[in-house]
Order: C-alpha cells, then structure tokens, then sequence
C-alpha cells in the first residue's frame, strides 16, 4: 500500500526572531510522512509555488517536521494563495509517490524486528 497523507488541520502561525520577516506557518497533516514522501513534497511545492510573488522569503529547507509541515518566512499578502499551493503540493506528492513502483526490500520484516529487539538498551539497575 503507498503512501499518502493529507492536510489535518487549519495552519496556525507562529512569530519569527526579530529581523526576519514574516511568520511561521505550521499545517498539520495527517501522520508523519517519511522521508521518501517529504522529498517528494518539497520538489512539488516548489514547482507549485514558481511564478508566484513574493515567495522569496520563504524557507523550504525543513519543511516537513513530524507530523507537521513548516514553512517560514510566510508573508501577509502571499498567504492566501499559499493554501492552494500547499494542498496541489500533497495532492501531486500524494499521486506521484503512489505512481513510484516499491522498492524491494534486503529482508522481512521480522528480521527487522529482531535486529531492533537485539538493539534495545539493557534494563539498569
């Protein structure tokens, strides 16, 4: 089954240090994405967001951050078209990550498993 994962939430903003400009945005989804996803979406926002005005403030550079998506540097009057960029981007992620064949994987997943269990700290005391 592919990955997707959706907006979750209205975005709630945040201030900035003084000297930067605009706010910080953040948007949940629904999820934590994976990193295969988050490249994915950052290469899809940008592509949505070229040709726009006044984007030249924003930082896309850790975009996806746990469950949250996190843009800074979000200017007042580039904040409406925003939203649409960002739900085109998870949109086009959404299809273009669902389109990638899956890669095969070194081992089963109880393999895994057991590597992890044997990685588990020793009880103190």
């Amino acid at each position: 089954m592919s990955e997707t994962h959706q907006i979750a939430a209205a975005p709630r903003g945040e201030p900035l240090e003084a000297g930067r400009v605009g706010a910080r945005v953040r948007v949940s989804l629904t999820g934590a994405p994976s990193p295969r996803w988050s490249r994915a979406l950052g290469a899809q926002l940008a592509n949505q967001l070229s040709g726009h005005a006044a984007v030249g403030h924003l930082r896309l550079g850790e975009l996806v951050q746990g469950s949250d998506l996190v843009l800074e540097g979000v200017e007042e009057h580039e904040a409406p078209a925003l939203g649409d960029c960002l739900e085109r981007a998870v949109a086009a992620t959404n299809a273009c990550v669902a389109a990638e064949p899956t890669r095969p994987r070194n081992m089963p997943q109880a393999a895994a498993d057991a590597i992890a269990l044997q990685a588990r700290p020793a009880p103190s005391g």
